[in-house]
This record gives structure tokens, C-alpha cells and sequence, in this order.
């Protein structure tokens, strides 16, 4: 082979080369972007390290948190959303220890009668609880638990179809909306998904405001972030399930995604939204933005949400929220209990807990729906 030939053959050869490492180097690149897009957390940040946190920590609390009004005494909503969102994050992992451990607590509640139904949503709500328990193999006393509480909620309705415990608060699309998903899912009965598509379109249709966000209610002309993220987590769960061929279908897809086009207007630099959404005075509180970060993740997953427009925002959500955890798995700066008020400094000067279930149970939700498949 003389030289010329040679070097021809080289430069082949080189070529050939390049283009192998070029296209390693490209495929590379876009499995990383891929896991990226998937895995886009710091091993410290990971939802399963927070979920499990923030389950430790449900365990360490010998007491329910109890509800204690004028018209019920019984288990707060707030610890029945936090036993459902470790049940459902359990359930995910795969992890009986923490079912089994659930199952204990929970079963003290049936065996000490501590759910009596008030007509009430605040009351009533506790059925997503035993729900979902039993869908994680707890057993079929926790699902007697859960219809009992759902077709109650459904024992007196008013003349348009919809339960009176319908009161037009914007808590409320997840107080019933909420219960009546879990009894499908646990069911497969569609009169469920039904009452809670009802109940939604009929608030869409009264509270939603032009601007895609909720007041917080009458004579409360403010969007207040946790009421607002009731309606939005609400919406979501709702969406996860209710097949577009509903009747309702397209409309509450239009107010969910009215809302969340809002939301992202209205989120902060660094992923959180404030107390009042709109106020930038407004303090940055974590029961939101775990709510609103919760309903855009579903979305996303669920391709009702472009990924372009979309992904960021949960990313950053997420991100900027767990630094509000402690080492002890207490979420800070959580908003407390708050009613209705005329009065903007009320809501500006609301307290702000450590540890508020308000906040811990919004995390587990988010944490969830960043491993779900859905």
C-alpha cells in the first residue's frame, strides 16, 4: 500500500471515529436531559427522602388533631388529608410497614368511634382516609368506613342535584370533590364521579373570577393561596380520573386550565406563591405551593398541561419548598386555620406554624405525584 493510499485510509478511519464519539457524546447528552427532566432534584431534596420525613414525623404524634366546634367534635380534615397522602405515598413505594402502621392508628379511630358524620364537609372529609386504605390492602372495614361517609354527604341535596353540604366556599371542591373520587376509585361506581363533577362545573361556574383565581369567598374579595390551592389540588384529582366523555368534562378543563395559566403569572422567582397571590407583599407560605405545585405536576403527567410551559414551574416549586422542612420532617411557615374576612391586613398578618398539618399533608401530595407514573 503506498503512503497516499495510507493516508486516505486514516483519514477514514478518523472520521469514522468522530462520528462514533459525536454521536455517544449527543445520545449522552439527551439521556442526561432526559434524567434530568425526571430526576431533577438533589439527592437531599428527593420526594421519597421528604415523603418518608414527613411520614416520621405524622408517627411521632400520639394525638389525632381533633376538630372541635359548635355543631362536631371528631378527627381534623387536616390529619385525614395527612393519613391520605402517606397511604397513597406508601402505596407507591410499596411499603406495608408504613400501611400496617397507618392501619394501627386509623383502626383506633373506628374502634373508639371517633368519625360521626355532621353534615358537614369538614367532617365528612375524613372518608378519603379509610378509602385509601383500603385500596392499600388495610382491609374492608376501612372501605364500609369510607361509603358511609360518602353516601352521606349525599343524604339531603337541594333541588339542583347537589349535596347541601354545598356552601360556596372555595375549601369546599376539595372537601366533597375529594371523597366522592376516592369512592369511585375504591368502588368503580360512577354515580361517585359524577356528584363530584356536578359539585365542581357549579362552583367553576359561581367563584371563578376573570382572572382564573377564586376569592376566598363572599365578602372576602381576596385570593387567599390556601383556599385557592383547595380548588386547585380539588381540580386535579377530579381530572385524574373523569373521562373526557363526560358532560363536564371540557368545562372543568377549561376552569382548571384557566386557573393554572394564572398561577404561573403569579409565581415567585423562586417557586413559591404568597399568601394572598396577587399582594406582593404578601409572605411566601408552603401549604400553597405545595397544592398549586401538586395540581401542575398532575397536570403535566396527565397531558392537560403543555411540558414546555408547565415543567419548570413544578421544578422550581419543588425545589424552593424544601427548605421550608426542618430536620425533624416540619414544614415552616405554614398559613394557620383561617375563615373569611373583608379585612386585607387579616390575611397578611395570619400566624405562621411549624409543623401544621395544613402544610405537611400538601407536601406528601406534591412528593407523591413527582414519582407517579399517573
Amino acid at each position: 500500500m503506498n503512503t497516499k493510499r495510507l493516508k486516505n485510509s486514516i483519514k477514514v478511519v478518523s472520521l469514522y471515529l468522530l462520528l462514533i464519539i459525536f454521536l455517544v457524546g449527543f445520545f449522552s447528552c439527551k439521556k442526561c436531559e432526559l434524567n434530568e427532566s425526571v430526576t431533577f432534584w438533589a439527592e437531599g431534596s428527593s420526594p421519597e427522602k421528604i415523603g418518608r420525613m414527613i411520614i416520621d414525623d405524622l408517627f411521632t404524634r400520639a394525638d389525632f388533631m381533633m376538630y372541635v366546634t359548635d355543631f362536631w367534635t371528631g378527627i381534623h380534615y387536616a390529619e385525614a388529608c395527612t393519613g391520605f397522602g402517606a397511604a397513597r405515598f406508601a402505596g407507591l413505594l410499596n411499603d406495608s410497614y408504613i400501611i400496617n402502621k397507618l392501619s394501627e392508628r386509623y383502626m383506633k379511630v373506628i374502634d373508639d368511634s371517633l368519625v360521626k358524620g355532621a353534615e358537614h364537609v369538614d367532617a365528612n372529609v375524613y372518608g378519603i382516609l379509610p378509602f385509601e386504605l383500603y385500596m392499600q390492602g388495610a382491609g374492608e372495614i376501612f372501605l364500609q368506613e369510607g361509603i358511609e361517609l360518602a353516601d352521606e354527604q349525599w343524604k339531603d341535596t337541594l333541588s339542583n342535584g347537589l349535596t347541601s353540604q354545598v356552601r360556596y366556599w372555595i375549601d369546599d371542591l376539595w372537601m366533597i370533590g375529594s371523597l366522592q373520587v376516592q369512592a369511585y376509585r375504591a368502588t368503580g361506581n360512577e354515580i361517585y364521579l359524577k356528584r363530584a363533577a356536578k359539585v365542581a362545573e357549579a362552583y367553576l361556574n359561581r367563584l371563578q373570577q376573570p382572572n382564573g383565581l377564586f376569592y376566598h369567598g363572599e365578602n372576602a374579595p381576596f385570593f387567599w393561596g390556601r383556599g385557592n390551592g383547595w380548588m386547585a389540588a380539588g381540580l386535579a384529582e377530579l381530572l385524574s380520573e373523569l373521562p373526557d366523555s363526560s358532560k363536564y368534562y371540557a368545562s372543568i378543563l377549561e376552569g382548571y386550565k384557566k386557573m393554572m395559566d394564572a398561577l404561573l403569572k403569579y409565581q415567585a422567582e423562586d417557586g413559591m406563591w404568597r399568601q394572598l397571590i396577587d399582594k406582593e407583599e404578601a409572605w411566601k407560605e408552603t401549604s400553597s405551593t405545595a397544592m398549586f405545585g401538586y395540581a401542575i405536576t398532575v397536570g403535566v403527567k396527565k397531558g392537560l398541561l403543555p411540558e414546555d410551559k408547565f415543567t419548570h414551574s413544578y421544578q422550581k416549586a419543588w425545589l424552593s419548598l424544601v427548605e421550608y422542612i426542618n430536620e425533624d420532617g416540619k414544614i415552616t411557615d405554614v398559613c394557620a386555620g383561617t375563615g373569611k374576612s373583608a379585612d386585607l391586613e387579616y390575611y397578611l398578618n395570619r400566624p405562621r406554624n411549624t409543623g401544621d398539618l395544613h402544610g405537611q399533608a400538601p407536601v406528601l401530595w406534591f412528593a407523591y405525584s413527582l414519582l407517579a407514573k399517573y
